[in-house]
C-alpha cells in the first residue's frame, strides 16, 4: 500500500503517547515531537492556525508523518531527545545541543560513590536512569543518603591508603553523614550491603527501604516530633510514585536491532528498533504481502534481511520474538523478561499499531476492500460454503419469567443494519422457556421472510448452546430450509461455537477479527433485547398502577397516557388539567389517589 494522504494518516493516528516525525517530499526528517496523545497533538498542526511563522513554514512542507507509540510521556520525553540528537532535524532547535538528561551513577571503586551525572563512561559503573527531571535526581539522590550513611569524597580509598592511615576523617563524620571508611572505621562488607540496598532502589524494589522509612516515620510521630515524620511521610509519597527506569534508553544494552512480527493472512508487518549505545534511534515497520502462505518465520527472515540492508545496519546482534537463521557472525537473542524483553515488547506494540492503522486507512480510502478480506475470513474461520454477507443473531430476555421477549439483529457486510433489526414478543409459551421461545422466534422470523419473498440471511447465530441451537434447527426444518442456511450457537463464554450435528465445539483464536465480529453481533442482539424487554415491563409496571385507581378503567387510562405521555406527569398534574382529559369525576380519582397523604 502506497503512503496515504496526510489528511488520512491524521484520521487514523492512535490516541497513546509517543514520538511523532514530521517528513519533507524528500523524505527527509524535518521536525521531532513528542506528544501524550499523538492523534491530538499531530492534528493540532493542521487544524490551528500558526501565529509562529517557523511553524507555518514546518506545517507546509509535510509531506509525510511517522511516529513511534511508547508507553509513558516520560518515554516519549526521552525518545524524542535520542531521535534529536541522531536526525538533527531542521526546525528542531532546543535539543540540538548536547543536553542530556541526568542519570544516578554508581562507581566501580572501593566503597563506591552515590552521584548524579549528565555524562556515560564504559568503566564498569552502574547507570540508573535517564531521568526527565533534576527535581527527581535530586529527591532520590536526599532520599538513599537519609537512609544509608555514604561517603560524599573523592578518595581513593584503597586498602594500602586506608591502611597506612593517609585520610582523616571530615565534617560529614561528625554530622553522621558517613561512617569513616577513610579511616577505617567502616567494613566494606557493611557499606556494600548498603550499596545493594540502594542499588535495588533505583531498580524500583524498595518494599525493605518503604518499610524502613514508615517505622522511622511512626518513631518520629510517637515522640511528638510531628515536623520531621511530615518530611518522611513526603520521602515516602516520593518513594511510592518514583517509576523505574524507562524502556527507551538503557546502558547496559549496546547497538541491537529489535525486530517484532505481526501477521494476518494477507500481509505481515515488521517493526524494526535500532539501539545506538542504551538508546533507540530508529523506527521502521515494514509491510510485506504474502504472496503464498509464508510462516512468520519466512516474513520475519526475510525482512530482517531487507531491513538491514536498508538502514545499513552493522549491528552484531539482534533481539527477535522467535529463533531465526540468518547465517554466522550475528547473535540472535529471544529475550524471556527483563529489560531485553521490554524493548521487545515495544517493538511489537508498534506493529500492532501499525497493522491497526493500515486497516482503518483501506476502510477510508478502499471499504469494499476492507469488507470483503473481513468476509473472506469469516467464510474460512467458520467453515462456511459461501461468504456471510448477511447475518441475523437472535437472543432470548426473559428476568423472573415475566415478559418474555426476543431480538433479531442483522448485520450486513460486517456492520449492523439497525434498520433490518427486529423484536419479537413471545406468544405461544407460557413462562420461562428459552428453547421454546426461540423455536418460536427463528419460525415467525423465516416464514415472514419466505412470504414476502424477501432475501435470506447466509448465517444465522443463535445465543445459547447446543439446546437453543437444536430448537432453531426445528423451525429451519419445519420451513424447509435446513441446510440452505448455514447455523451456529454461541455458548455464554463466547469462544464456543456449536454446528448443528457436531459435538465438538469450534474454538477460535481470541484474536481473530471473526470472534470480534461474532461478540459484536450476540452483544448488539442483546442490548436490543433487553433495551425492549425493559421497555416493556416499565409500560406494564406504569400502566398497572394506574389500573389500580378504583373507578379508573383501561380506556381511561389510555386517554391520560395518550395526553400526558407517561405516568408520572399524570401522576404531577393538576386537577384541573385531568379534568380537561377525563372529566370532574375521573379527574377527582385520580388525583384524590395520587394526592390523599393518607392513601
Amino acid at each position: 500500500m502506497d503512503t496515504p494522504d496526510l489528511e488520512i494518516q491524521l484520521k487514523t493516528l492512535p490516541n497513546q503517547p509517543g514520538v511523532y516525525q514530521y517528513y519533507d517530499k524528500e523524505g527527509t526528517i524535518i521536525y521531532v515531537g513528542k506528544a501524550k496523545n499523538l492523534k491530538k497533538r499531530v492534528s493540532s498542526y493542521f487544524t490551528k492556525t500558526h501565529e509562529n511563522g517557523k511553524t507555518r513554514v514546518l506545517v507546509k512542507k509535510i509531506a509525510n508523518i511517522k511516529h513511534i507509540v511508547v508507553e509513558t510521556e516520560t518515554d516519549a520525553l526521552l525518545l524524542e531527545n535520542n531521535l534529536i540528537k541522531k536526525h538533527k532535524p531542521r526546525y528542531n532547535v532546543l535539543l540540538k545541543d548536547d543536553k542530556s538528561y541526568p542519570w544516578i551513577c554508581i562507581k566501580k571503586e572501593r566503597f563506591p560513590r552515590v552521584f548524579s551525572t549528565r555524562r556515560i563512561f564504559k568503566d564498569g559503573s552502574d547507570y540508573f536512569g535517564p531521568y526527565t527531571s533534576g527535581k527527581t535526581v535530586y529527591t532520590l539522590l536526599d532520599l538513599i543518603r537519609g537512609l544509608y550513611s555514604l561517603r560524599t569524597c573523592n578518595f581513593n580509598l584503597s586498602e594500602e591508603k586506608v591502611d597506612s592511615g593517609k585520610y582523616k576523617v571530615c565534617l560529614e563524620y561528625h554530622l553522621g553523614n558517613c561512617k569513616g571508611a577513610c579511616e577505617g572505621l567502616e567494613t566494606e562488607e557493611a557499606y556494600n550491603e548498603n550499596i545493594k540496598a540502594i542499588k535495588e532502589i533505583l531498580k524500583g524494589n524498595f518494599k525493605d527501604s518503604l518499610s524502613q522509612f514508615k517505622t522511622q516515620m511512626k518513631e518520629y510521630a510517637a515522640n511528638m516530633q510531628f515536623e520531621e515524620a511530615q518530611k518522611i511521610k513526603e520521602k515516602v509519597e516520593v518513594l511510592e510514585n518514583y517509576q523505574s527506569k524507562s524502556t527507551i534508553v538503557n546502558p547496559k544494552i549496546s547497538n541491537v536491532d529489535v525486530f517484532s512480527i505481526m501477521s494476518d493472512e494477507s500481509y505481515g508487518y515488521v517493526n524494526f528498533l535500532q539501539l545506538s549505545y542504551g538508546s533507540i534511534i530508529r523506527s521502521h515497520t515494514l509491510e510485506i504481502k504474502k504472496k503464498l502462505d509464508e510462516t512468520d518465520l519466512q516474513l520475519l527472515e526475510l525482512a530482517i534481511t531487507e531491513i538491514r540492508q536498508r538502514f545499513n545496519s552493522n549491528s552484531k546482534e539482534i533481539y527477535v520474538p522467535f529463533k531465526v537463521d540468518l547465517g554466522e557472525g550475528l547473535k540472535v537473542t529471544v529475550p524471556k523478561l527483563g529489560d531485553k524483553k521490554h524493548i521487545l515488547d515495544l517493538s511489537l506494540r508498534n506493529a500492532k499499531y501499525f497493522r491497526m492503522e493500515r486497516f482503518k486507512q483501506i476502510k477510508i480510502v478502499d471499504p469494499d476492500r476492507h469488507a470483503n478480506r473481513i468476509m473472506a475470513q469469516m467464510k474460512a474461520d467458520l467453515r462456511l460454503s459461501e461468504e456471510p454477507r448477511h447475518i441475523e443473531c437472535f437472543d432470548n430476555s426473559n428476568i423472573q419469567g415475566t415478559h418474555p421477549v426476543a431480538a433479531c439483529v442483522v448485520f450486513k457486510n460486517g456492520k449492523p443494519s439497525k434498520k433490518d433489526y427486529r423484536h419479537f414478543n413471545i406468544k405461544t409459551v407460557e413462562g420461562p422457556d428459552d428453547f421454546a421461545s426461540m423455536e418460536e422466534v427463528v419460525y415467525r422470523r423465516y416464514k415472514r421472510l419466505l412470504d414476502e419473498n424477501q432475501p435470506l440471511p447466509q448465517l444465522i447465530i443463535i445465543d445459547g448452546g447446543k439446546g437453543q441451537l437444536s430448537s432453531a434447527l426445528k423451525s429451519l426444518e419445519a420451513l424447509g430450509l435446513r441446510g440452505k442456511i448455514a447455523i451456529i450457537g454461541i455458548a455464554k463464554r463466547l469462544e464456543e461455537l456449536f454446528y448443528p450435528d457436531d459435538p465438538i465445539p469450534l474454538y477460535l483464536d481470541k484474536k481473530s477479527e471473526t470472534l470480534k465480529i461474532t461478540q459484536q453481533l450476540r452483544n448488539e442482539a442483546h442490548r436490543f433485547g433487553i433495551e425492549h424487554h425493559r421497555n416493556k415491563r416499565s409500560k406494564t409496571a406504569l400502566n398497572t398502577e394506574l389500573e389500580t385507581i378504583t373507578g379508573v378503567g383501561e380506556k381511561t387510562v389510555v386517554e391520560l397516557l395518550r395526553h400526558f405521555k407517561s405516568a408520572k406527569r399524570v401522576a404531577n398534574a393538576k386537577l384541573d388539567e385531568l379534568e380537561a382529559v377525563v372529566g370532574v369525576s375521573r379527574a377527582e380519582k385520580v388525583y384524590n389517589y395520587y394526592n390523599d397523604n393518607e392513601k
